[in-house]
C-alpha cells in the first residue's frame, strides 16, 4: 500500500506490479474518506501532499 502525489503515481503502480503481480486499485483519497483509518498527509516519496492510495 502507498500514498502517493499525483508526480508519483505511476511509479508506484509500476512497484506494486512488481510486488505483487497484479494490478492495484487506484484509490482519489480527495473523494474517500475512512472511518478508522487516517491516510498519511503526505507522498512517501517526496513532501508533496499524498493524493493517492494504491492498494
Amino acid at each position: 500500500m502507498y500514498v502517493v502525489c499525483r508526480e508519483h503515481l505511476e511509479l508506484a503502480i509500476e512497484q506494486f506490479l512488481d510486488e505483487y503481480e497484479d494490478a492495484p486499485d487506484v484509490v482519489d483519497l480527495e473523494d474517500t474518506h475512512f472511518a478508522s483509518w487516517d491516510p498519511p498527509k503526505q507522498c512517501e516519496r517526496c513532501a508533496k501532499a499524498g493524493q493517492y492510495l494504491v492498494v
